[in-house]
């Protein structure tokens, strides 16, 4: 199976979980943060980077893994 490439050029800030806590009843995991449940998106990288910065947003930058892509057909399945 070969995953597609949609909505794979926006540059995404989301913010960590600074306290969280296990709900006794039910199990879950919640918190009174509700920053955790905000997510910005942005279309370059240096986009995102200066309004980390200029919101004073301390900030870790992941790079996107590079993608392989070995392009098969169904017939592959019946040779070998």
């Amino acid at each position: 199976m070969q995953s597609g490439f949609g909505k794979t050029d926006k540059w995404i800030l989301e913010f960590e979980t600074k306290d969280s806590t296990v709900n006794p009843l039910m199990g879950w995991e919640s918190s009174n943060d509700t920053f955790t449940e905000l997510k910005l998106e942005f279309s370059t990288k240096d986009l995102a980077i200066n309004y980390a910065k200029k919101m004073k947003i301390d900030y870790e930058l992941i790079e996107p893994k590079k993608r392989k892509i070995v392009k098969k057909s169904y017939a592959d399945n019946f040779l070998n």
